[in-house]
C-alpha cells in the first residue's frame, strides 16, 4: 500500500516508494524486537524468556553489559520507532536518523564481525545496499531532499 506524503514538510511527489514502505516496516519490527529484548533482560524468567533460544550468544553478550544492555536496547527501540514514523511520513529528520543509524549499525557489524562473531559480517552488504538505495534520487525525493 502506498500513500502520498503529506504536503509541504518532506513530501515527495507521488506515492511512497515500495522500498521506503519496506524500510518503515523493518524499523517498526526493529522497534518491537529491541523493546521485547530490553524487557526480557529487565525481567529475567518472564514469559519472554524463550525468545533467547533463537540466539543464546546475544543474551550472553547483553548480560555481560549488565544494566547498560537494557538502556542500549531501549535507545535502539526509540531510534527505530522514530525511523519508522519518519520513513512512513516522508520526513527529512526520519531520513537522517535512519541513514546515520544504519551507518552506525554498519560499523557495529564490522567491529563485531572482526572482533567476535564472523556471522555479523553478513550485515555489512545488507546495510551498504540499504544505504545505497537511500542515497538514490527517488528515495531522497520522497523525503523532500535534493540530491547532492
Amino acid at each position: 500500500m502506498t500513500e502520498k506524503a503529506p504536503g509541504g514538510n518532506g513530501s515527495g511527489p507521488g506515492p511512497r516508494p515500495a522500498g521506503i514502505t519496506a524500510l518503515a516496516v523493518l524499523f517498526a519490527f526493529g522497534t518491537l524486537m529491541s523493546l521485547t529484548a530490553s524487557i526480557s533482560l529487565l525481567v529475567p524468567g518472564s514469559v519472554l524468556e524463550p525468545m533467547w533460544r533463537l540466539n543464546p550468544r546475544a543474551r550472553v553478550g547483553f548480560e555481560s553489559l549488565g544494566g547498560w544492555a537494557v538502556l542500549l536496547l531501549a535507545v535502539v527501540s526509540l531510534v527505530c520507532s522514530l525511523c519508522a514514523a519518519g520513513f512512513w511520513l516522508g520526513r527529512p529528520w526520519g531520513y537522517r536518523i535512519g541513514f546515520y543509524g544504519l551507518g552506525v549499525n554498519l560499523l557495529a557489524d564490522a567491529a563485531n564481525g572482526i572482533l567476535a562473531d564472523r556471522r555479523a559480517l553478513v550485515g555489512i552488504p545488507v546495510a551498504l545496499a540499504i544505504l545505497a538505495y537511500l542515497r538514490g534520487g527517488r528515495a531522497r525525493s520522497w523525503f523532500g531532499l535534493r540530491y547532492r
